[in-house]
């Protein structure tokens, strides 16, 4: 088989700008949230007219779509990095929130308020699948013992959000209590809710994250 040949000057002076692009959105959405976010404000940043840039990005929801999808790749190569050879909670758990002190732009980006309009395209959420599908493994199979309770049971029969994974309920119901919880402690943290309250934030995820193993 052929090897690929090299990109050309002119494929790598688009990709050069067009990162160059991501990063300037990035900037702005650090400091007026993605809701805010103008092409034409970062083509005014970069010299270039609006047009000129739109030969880049179509459009607004293209450019969240390549910074959503590149959030999304990295949380996942993250997470596979930290489960190999195995998918691990725990390892899971402190890659997620390396992940997201990381770039807190980068996190509140995909699990911060929704962009009012935006809809991801399928790969964009397949990938999100994939994020969770790796969660799934790493309580699958659960331990013995224990009815699990209401919740249990709701999601015996609401595993949508499981896409095609066979966990039983009881791996499904250790796999949410995981996102929603330790999500629920970073975001408050990262959003600066914990700040002048005199404790550790990683003390506090790390007892989440052991209450959530425990059960």
């Amino acid at each position: 088989m052929a090897e690929k040949s090299p990109q050309g000057p002119r494929e790598r002076y688009r990709a050069q700008v067009r990162a160059e692009i991501k990063e300037h959105a990035r900037e702005q959405i650090a400091t007026a949230g993605a809701s805010a976010l103008s092409l034409n404000a970062i083509a005014k940043q970069m010299g270039m007219s609006g047009p000129a840039l739109y030969r880049y990005f179509a459009g607004r929801d293209e450019l969240i779509t390549e910074l959503v999808r590149d959030a999304y790749r990295s949380l996942a190569d993250a997470f596979r990095a930290a489960s190999a050879p195995e998918a691990d909670a725990a390892g899971l758990a402190h890659a997620l929130r390396a992940w997201a002190l990381a770039d807190p732009q980068r996190y509140f980006l995909v699990y911060g308020t929704p962009v009012p309009g935006y809809r991801a395209p399928d790969d964009v959420t397949r990938i999100a699948a994939e994020i969770m599908a790796t969660l799934l493994d790493a309580f699958t199979p659960p331990p013995p013992g224990g009815s699990g309770g209401p919740l249990q049971e709701h999601l015996a029969g609401h595993r949508d959000w499981a896409g095609d994974h066979p966990a039983p309920p009881a791996a499904l119901r250790r796999a949410l209590a995981f996102w929603t919880r330790l999500h629920g402690a970073l975001s408050l943290e990262l959003a600066g809710h914990f700040s002048g309250m005199g404790f550790d934030p990683a003390v506090l995820f790390a007892a989440e994250l052991d209450s959530v193993l425990e059960h």
